[in-house]
């Protein structure tokens, strides 16, 4: 049973995920998608997004780290495949859910889903190029405007050669509104010798247990969820090894939330400073009342002395 750290595309970067695979409990992660035309990218492109590269790619804590490809053409999605496997990368995975407008109006990500030929000339494209031992990944949707052709794009995938494909239970319509539709991906998972990890609107140890229920899965990939309530891996593997999950404290929590903004504050201009710490708490609010006050408190600011202020008050427990 595996617990997989999703690519939130502007969510989940390198600082994200050293941060959540310390806190334990995922067997892999993958990185936010790494944008392919027609042409080969530099080094530096795969570096930027996957900084493991240069970490046998795994992040501190030895969690292997999948390079994520989204694009449309089957040959320059080969080449750069390959390119990523010479830097280092263990698993290239190929994205074909990305429901952003921009995204899909190039004909990447899930509109891909309206075009099973293309997503297995892709996929077999890049499975041809990659050398031996180099796994093959894919996450995709269950459809573009409507569920449906699911079990098509997903046989397209496993025929094309892929090792592995997680399913996000809804359609790009859908984008995240619940529910996830995890009854669905049992109908792929029983059409696949392939592994099939279910995805979509896991927020707690009982969304986890109902996903692997209706999906028929053993693995789970799980977003915003994670975010929300960072240990949430933590406690799947804890459960599953018969342990009594202990849910971090907010005090706890907070370390890792002060820790996320002096390492990201380096990472941005100025003028975003503070923006990747506001993000996720505003997820944390969800679990902790905590972050609600102390997001009302600095929100507006971009000053690093004041937001540090409070987040230190934080800390030690003066708010």
């Amino acid at each position: 049973m595996n617990v997989l750290l999703a690519p939130m595309e502007g969510v989940v970067d390198f600082n994200m995920r050293r941060i959540l695979t310390h806190i334990g409990g995922f067997s892999r992660c993958v990185t936010e998608f790494i944008r392919v035309t027609d042409h080969g990218l530099p080094n530096r492109v795969f570096l930027r997004h996957c900084p493991e590269l240069d970490q046998n790619c795994e992040t501190a804590s030895n969690v292997p780290v999948a390079v994520q490809l989204l694009g449309s053409n089957p040959e320059a999605m080969a080449s750069n495949a390959y390119r990523a496997a010479i830097l280092g990368a263990k698993t290239i995975d190929i994205n074909f859910g990305c429901p952003a407008k921009t995204v899909n109006k190039n004909e990447g990500g899930a509109k891909l889903l309206n075009s099973p030929e293309t997503m297995y000339q892709i996929v077999r494209h890049i499975k041809q190029s990659l050398p031996e031992g180099i796994k093959l990944s894919a996450k995709m949707r269950l459809g573009y405007e409507q569920r449906h052709g699911y079990l098509e794009n997903a046989i397209a995938v496993e025929a094309a050669g892929a090792d592995e494909l997680c399913v996000h239970a809804r359609s790009k319509t859908d984008g995240y509104k619940p529910p996830a539709y995890w009854d669905l991906v049992d109908k792929i998972q029983q059409q696949l010798s392939i592994n099939v990890v279910i995805n979509g609107e896991i927020w707690n140890l009982d969304d986890w247990q109902e996903a692997k229920r209706q999906s028929g899965c053993s693995d789970t990939m799980i977003g915003r969820g994670i975010l929300a309530q960072p240990d949430l891996a933590k406690q799947i593997q804890e459960f599953q090894q018969g342990i009594s999950p202990k849910p971090l404290t907010w005090e706890e929590i907070m370390v890792y939330v002060h820790e996320y903004f002096l390492t990201t504050t380096v990472c941005y201009p100025k003028k975003f400073l503070g923006n990747r710490l506001k993000q996720w708490l505003s997820y944390l609010k969800i679990n902790y009342p905590q972050a609600a006050r102390l997001l009302e408190n600095i929100k507006r600011s971009r000053d690093f002395e004041f937001i540090d202020h409070h987040l230190k008050n934080e800390m030690n427990g003066k708010l």
